[in-house]
């Protein structure tokens, strides 16, 4: 059994008391060597250290080598094995665990090379947007350093420039002296590649920035109106370096490296030669290329084996004989969670002991995790800090357990706690015999076992004690059936309704996921009340549970979607050759049989989910209890991205928009050009109308789909325009009587074909434009990067075999509707070709209507057909991928682009592409509402 992340003991013992043996541990027994100094077990009354203590060296056991620097201030080296040490009987004991990897790619590296990015786009921000700012203070060093004396400055110019060369070489000695060249290496790639974004950053500034950001980087070097450069190429490289070599994480090295940088940038900025946002700047870049270096290539290993385990075993008075590498109980790999790794030791005299080994870098995994729900959630993430110290998640756990067990709960008790160097601690539990509740055959999980895991929670809420984790891994059943908790260290001490009660619906979930809705609410009645289980319906919604069952409730809703779609395409199937069985039947008696035999079949395959399941169960015995889901987002993801590319689009657009004299540009537009962009928008509703009844065999009315396609350029003004749409007709052909899985293939064939005939189109229209102007029909470079581009995404997608699952996946659940549907289609050439049809009137007048716009503003003669056509594809293609309402934003600025590449002016283009959105977007606003409501008051939609 893989010891619990959850920690308890009666004891009173605390955890910032250190390593701490309990007095039930093993004692020293008679003829047993006498330890070292450095391995006396704890009296009584002696002081304990904490983890954040140096413990002494324990002299005996294998210990970690000297891998160099390490990743984490304050990190020494590895204690090294004293000269002539003989290998004793202690050395010799067993370890089972899997080799650790040599280099590891460390979740802190990342973060801190996000902080490092963001901390560049800051500067720069400032600098591009705070001109007065940046100015100000470089007034204000100028004026304060220029009463420095001459001396001084030289004498730091010399120091500093000599120093900064010599510290990175006596370090690089150093380091080679203790036969640590592979840092080194990593060292000099930092480098090499920190010079090259240097040279990349320096020729972007002085060649494409704007001013401001130009003037805040550099200053003129002397009369020629030669500039300084924007990022130091030396020191850049050398921050680099001494970053990724870990130079920065040693006290007397950071010493003298701060020092040196600090004259080097007080000679530079008195001088003249640099100013402060160039300073900045250069420390960002090369402290940011460092870390995304040892990100990529890894660093190295040091984090605590079993021999470090076995040593610090033995440092708090146990004697092992051999530890075993316990698998992870919910399979994953325990290096990549923050649970720890954990081990089954067998001791010389007395029972087995379960320990887990916590380190800082396990502690990071998941921190983006843990800030998006943070950031997006209502008060239900838990209280502990989103990077928290290893002292702090001891205490935390030991917190919990003695909570815990003080609530009367059963929780594994702990005994022990060490530290395994500066940067790792280990818990030692008293062994927890059982299996977890995950592990467990639905047949072993009684109504008893259900009842006693509910017990333990009832216990832990009468002190207002969350667990925060109450999966089938936090739950260990031993022989007898009585349950323990574990995984305790995420719960929280005084916590608030809201929290409780998202442990009775997570518990409920995971029982029910095992046993069925029924017996899992019958067992939570039985102990907590219907009163108290009926509380929790508003908080039963995936975003209150854990996220590993989160992905199985959404695993269980696609296999509860194939069961569905199988269902309904064997029944067609059979229907099919029923009729073509019995020739005799008329052609509407076989509609009407068909369409009688897939609502049977479609009723039958319906299958509720488990959390609707739960709801009917809870109402049964309390029809008036709360179902609505209470609101735990603060913001939506998709609220937020759209939030983001909108302003993005609006500052690009109000950019753009200051340059242009509106008054001017519409006293000169020809009116009868704008009347014909007009025209053009209101065919669109009628094209859209014939490419969606293309795609349906059953009878729809004509004019109600008109209206149903005006309808939608309302609902694209609060979703994204290939969400809106889709939705709207899908709902449309399900109230005009079409079954739902026949209307979701009839507009998931029309989404299909026309995002061929897209693909078609964008592709001809691009090679004509290329021939344009060349007598050979060769095609543009653009045509042809193109290809390339979508030659190379398919090749990655069909080498890289997640990609490829996940296409496959979803090509295989598209093409299972669709394809059949198509079939049907295919029989009714006249269908077929009003679908055909209605994709190419679509398009055509979308384009003839930018075209229109184009000439209401006399830029016609500059564009040729196919180039708008072109343009449009392209900015109709961004459009419906963008997340904002209607693909605001990113229509606009992806059809001004394109024209303005295409050689129109940019006034001429921006007032072109605001008539074009004027006319197919903003104006059929209101017409789209009206229809909207009408539609809805027939019950149409």
């Amino acid at each position: 059994m893989s010891p619990p992340d959850g920690a308890a003991t009666d004891d009173g013992a605390r955890p910032d008391d250190g390593p701490a043996a309990h007095p039930d541990g093993p004692p020293p027994q008679p003829g047993d060597p006498t330890p070292p100094p450095g391995d006396q077990p704890p009296q009584p009354g002696d002081p304990m250290p904490g983890p954040g203590d140096q413990p002494p060296h324990p002299g005996g056991p294998a210990e970690q080598p000297d891998h160099g620097a390490t990743d984490h201030p304050g990190e020494a080296d590895g204690p090294e094995r004293p000269h002539g040490h003989t290998p004793t009987a202690a050395d010799q004991v067993e370890v089972d665990e899997p080799l650790l990897a040599a280099r590891v790619h460390r979740p802190s590296d990342l973060v801190r090379l996000l902080v490092g990015v963001l901390g560049i786009a800051v500067v720069l921000a400032i600098a591009a947007f705070a001109h007065g700012t940046t100015v100000g203070l470089e007034e204000d060093i100028t004026k304060g350093t220029g009463q420095a004396p001459d001396l001084l400055i030289k004498v730091a110019g010399l120091v500093s420039s000599i120093a900064v060369l010599l510290v990175p070489v006596a370090f690089a000695i150093e380091r080679l002296i203790k036969r640590d060249g592979l840092r080194i290496a990593d060292g000099v790639l930092a480098a090499v590649l920190a010079h090259g974004v240097t040279l990349a950053t320096d020729l972007w500034v002085s060649e494409a920035a704007p001013a401001s950001i130009q003037d805040a980087l550099t200053r003129s070097a002397g009369a020629g109106g030669a500039l300084t450069d924007p990022v130091h190429g030396y020191l850049a490289p050398v921050i680099a370096y001494m970053t990724a070599v870990g130079m920065t994480r040693r006290p007397r090295w950071r010493v003298a490296l701060w020092v040196v940088l600090l004259l080097d940038a007080f000679a530079m900025l008195v001088s003249g030669y640099t100013t402060p946002f160039s300073i900045i700047l250069t420390v960002l870049i090369g402290w940011s290329v460092a870390y995304g270096t040892l990100y990529a290539v890894g660093s190295p290993n040091v984090r605590p084996t079993g021999q470090n385990l076995l040593a610090g075993l033995r440092r708090v008075g146990f004697q092992p004989v051999s530890a075993m590498r316990a698998e992870s109980p919910d399979g994953t790999d325990s290096e990549q969670n923050d649970r720890g790794r954990r081990y089954h030791v067998t001791l010389e005299d007395g029972p087995p002991l379960d320990v887990t080994v916590v380190d800082r870098e396990q502690q990071a995994h998941g921190f983006f995790y843990r800030v998006w729900r943070r950031l997006t959630l209502r008060g239900i993430t838990t209280r502990r800090s989103l990077q928290s110290s290893l002292r702090q998640a001891l205490e935390q756990e030991a917190l919990l357990a003695y909570a815990a067990i003080a609530a009367g709960a059963n929780a594994p008790k702990l005994i022990a706690t060490s530290e395994l160097g500066p940067d790792a601690v280990m818990l030692v539990y008293e062994h927890l015999g059982g299996r977890t509740l995950d592990s467990l055959c639905d047949a072993e999980i009684t109504d008893d076992l259900a009842r006693s895991a509910w017990e333990q929670v009832r216990a832990l809420q009468s002190r207002r004690i969350a667990h925060r984790r109450l999966t089938g891994d936090a739950l260990v059943v031993d022989r007898s059936g009585k349950v323990t908790l574990t995984d305790l260290r995420g719960g929280e001490i005084a916590a608030g309704d809201l929290v409780l009660r998202m442990d009775i619906a997570q518990l409920l979930t995971t029982l029910g996921l095992r046993v069925g809705a029924e017996r899992a609410v019958s067992s939570a009645v039985s102990v907590l009340g219907p009163d108290a289980v009926a509380d929790c319906l508003p908080l039963l919604q995936p975003i209150a549970l854990s996220r590993s069952t989160r992905a199985t409730l959404r695993k269980l809703a696609r296999e509860r979607a194939d069961r569905q779609r199988e269902a309904v395409l064997e029944s067609s199937r059979a229907a099919k050759a029923a009729r073509e069985a019995d020739a005799t039947t008329s052609a509407a008696a076989d509609r009407k049989a068909e369409k009688k035999a897939l609502d049977d079949a479609l009723d039958g395959a319906r299958e509720e989910d488990l959390l609707s399941q739960i709801r009917q169960q809870v109402l049964l015995l309390r029809p008036q209890a709360p179902v609505e889901p209470a609101r735990l987002e603060r913001i939506r993801p998709r609220t937020l991205v759209s939030f983001i590319a909108g302003a993005f689009g609006a500052y690009f657009l109000l950019t753009q928009l200051a340059h242009v004299d509106f008054a001017k540009i519409i006293a000169e537009a020809q009116w009868g050009w704008v009347g014909a962009a007009l025209a053009f928008s209101v065919l669109t509703y009628f094209a859209a109308a014939m490419s969606l009844l293309g795609f349906v065999p059953e009878r729809v009315p004509f004019l109600r789909t008109v209206l149903a396609q005006v309808a939608g350029s309302f609902v694209k003004l609060v979703a994204p325009a290939a969400v809106g749409g889709v939705a709207l007709n899908t709902r449309f052909l399900q109230r005009a009587g079409v079954r739902p899985g026949l209307a979701v293939a009839s507009v998931g064939a029309s989404q299909l074909f026309g995002l061929a005939s897209h693909i078609l189109l964008l592709l001809a229209f691009g090679y004509l434009t290329g021939t344009e102007k060349t007598p050979e029909m060769t095609p543009s470079r653009t045509v042809i990067a193109g290809l390339l581009t979508v030659a190379v995404l398919v090749l990655v997608v069909t080498a890289v075999p997640i990609l490829r699952k996940f296409v496959a996946t979803r090509v295989r659940a598209l093409f299972a509707g669709v394809v059949p549907r198509m079939l049907d289609v295919l029989q009714r050439p006249q269908k077929l070709m009003t679908g055909i049809g209605g994709m190419l009137l679509l398009t055509g007048c979308f384009v003839m209507c930018l075209d229109a716009s184009v000439r209401a503003f006399g830029g016609g003669e500059a564009i040729s057909y196919a180039s708008i056509a072109v343009v449009f594809l392209a900015g109709n293609a961004l459009g419906s991928a963008a997340p904002t309402p209607g693909g605001i934003g990113a229509v606009e600025t992806t059809l001004t682009l394109g024209l303005i590449a295409a050689g129109l002016e940019r006034e001429v283009a921006i007032s072109a592409v605001l008539l074009f959105r004027l006319m197919t977007f903003w104006l059929p606003v209101l017409p789209g509402w009206i229809s909207f409501n009408f539609l809805t008051r027939k019950e149409a939609i």
